[in-house]
């Protein structure tokens, strides 16, 4: 087999998403590895906007592919390519090949193809085209031409195998004759995908084309264009797709597939890029946690596997929670003002720095994601609404923990130095007093602040909270005494 691949040291790698939708974790799993491969031999990572779809490309995909990029830590070297600033490009290849003959004008009308497809479904055979206007003469093009006739461009396969060694899956071979006259440019002249996308990578000078398993049947194609062209031809790896639990591609089904759904769920660029990596590729040890400078140092062709790789949400939440641990608190604030500023929490009002990092700090052990800092702990930002039914149930029992949540409200309201150690010491005492456990008034305590049945230590959370929304939350739910009565079969 011949190897006519491009021998360059230049390694250069592209991205190159269709804002038809926004940026899948499989896209960003691939933008990573041409953006690490690349990085890794010194090369450059480029990113081009494939939009000649007008009718399906949207500029708020667009932007959104681009701020997902930028919040993962992928950055692109040199200018974004827009495709629907390369029309005439296109136009002026597509003549090129029809010049050298490479290529041919189709006259077939769009209602004369489907029925040909109508009669390959009812043979149970895959429909190519026949090559009806293959061999034209010049004088039956002209007339057509001069009758105005509507034409597309087709690319003319030539007999024989289209072969290449792929960085993945080694030697690949398909027989011509699967291949049917391909068109690379439509009736209004609008241009087709393949030449399109060899166009663009070859004048972008890319030398490594790692992408998605569902580009391999394109790539016969696109190598017959490099060959009709005369160019040299970029290493072709195709890495496997990511698959849902049920070993079918991710999608919509399986629940969030797109980066922003992640980042509006609460990860960290750094998990979410960092767990990515690994699925489909190995670093060749037991390495897990990895930043992108270590995902760029040990990233090899060699680790990428054949076989799709599962999503494991459960293992990403894992990853997450590392990285809101091993994260100073300093680092954290800015996603945590972010998140609150993206979920427009009407109710909840932002506060101070210092304030936030106090939560973050305490919270930092027990939160999967940034959620838990946030919609897990409303309390930290405004007053419970309502109550746990079970917490009351269980804890107001006995009538006489109104007297002990009454009794410690105003004694702590009469606390001079409040901090945690001494509103521990102050809600012992009383306990030790009325010679119950301190857990009594505990419990109590935490569903007036909290609403709920768990939170951090109450000690902590009461001095973050402060003493004025602590007393006013404990007398709120004093005053509502007779309400919960009423629902309670209190003990004697």
């Amino acid at each position: 087999m011949t190897h006519d691949i491009m021998k360059s040291t230049d390694f250069r790698t592209r991205f190159a998403p269709s804002p038809t939708g926004f940026l899948h974790v499989g896209g960003a799993r691939t933008a990573l590895f041409n953006y690490v491969f690349a990085k890794k031999h010194s090369g450059k990572f480029l990113l081009r906007i494939e939009d000649t779809d007008t009718s399906r490309s949207d500029s708020e995909k667009v932007e959104q592919i681009i701020n997902d990029l930028q919040w993962l830590g992928i950055h692109w070297d040199e200018q974004i390519i827009y495709q629907s600033n390369r029309i005439s490009l296109y136009q002026d290849f597509a003549k090129q090949l029809l010049e050298s003959q490479n290529a041919y004008r189709c006259f077939c009308t769009p209602d004369e193809l489907q029925a040909k497809r109508k009669i390959g479904v009812k043979s149970e055979r895959t429909y190519l085209y026949d090559g009806t206007c293959r061999n034209l003469s010049d004088y039956q093009i002209k007339t057509n031409l001069d009758k105005g006739m509507p034409y597309t461009i087709r690319f003319k396969v030539p007999e024989g195998s289209t072969n290449w060694i792929d960085g993945v899956h080694k030697e690949i071979s398909v027989n011509n004759e699967e291949i049917d006259d391909f068109v690379i440019q439509r009736s209004d002249g609008s241009p087709i995908y393949q030449v399109a996308v060899v166009a663009d990578d070859h004048e972008m000078g890319i030398s490594h084309v790692i992408r998605g398993d569902d580009h391999i049947p394109n790539t016969p194609k696109q190598i017959l264009l490099y060959k009709a062209f005369g160019w040299a031809i970029p290493q072709f790896i195709h890495v496997p797709l990511i698959l849902g639990p049920d070993s079918k591609r991710l999608s919509k089904r399986h629940g969030a597939t797109a980066v922003g759904e992640f980042r509006d769920k609460g990860y960290l660029p750094q998990a979410l890029l960092n767990y990515l990596s690994l699925l489909g590729w190995s670093p060749g040890d037991d390495s897990e946690i990895m930043t992108l400078v270590e995902i760029e140092e040990k990233f090899s062709l060699r680790g990428i596997s054949k076989k799709g790789a599962i999503f494991d949400e459960t293992k990403l939440i894992w990853m997450n929670s590392h990285y809101i641990r091993e994260l100073a608190d300093e680092q954290i604030l800015p996603y945590i003002r972010d998140y609150l500023k993206t979920k427009k929490f009407d109710s909840v009002k932002t506060p101070d720095s210092d304030y936030l990092l106090s939560v973050i700090h305490l919270m930092k052990d027990r939160a999967k994601v940034l959620s838990d800092f946030v919609e897990s702990a409303k309390y930290f930002y405004e007053d419970p609404a309502d109550y746990d039914n079970k917490g009351i149930n269980k804890y107001f029992k006995n009538a006489d923990i109104w007297t002990y949540l009454s009794e410690f409200t105003k004694q702590l309201d009469a606390l001079s130095d409040y901090d945690q150690t001494s509103i521990e010491n102050l809600l012992r005492a009383i306990a030790e007093e009325r010679n119950i456990s301190a857990a009594k008034i505990i419990h109590p305590v935490r569903l007036a602040l909290t609403g709920k049945t768990a939170s951090p230590g109450l000690f902590e959370m009461m001095e973050i909270i402060g003493k004025e929304a602590v007393l006013r939350r404990l007398n709120r739910l004093i005053s509502k005494r007779e309400d919960i009565m009423q629902k309670i079969d209190y003990q004697a």
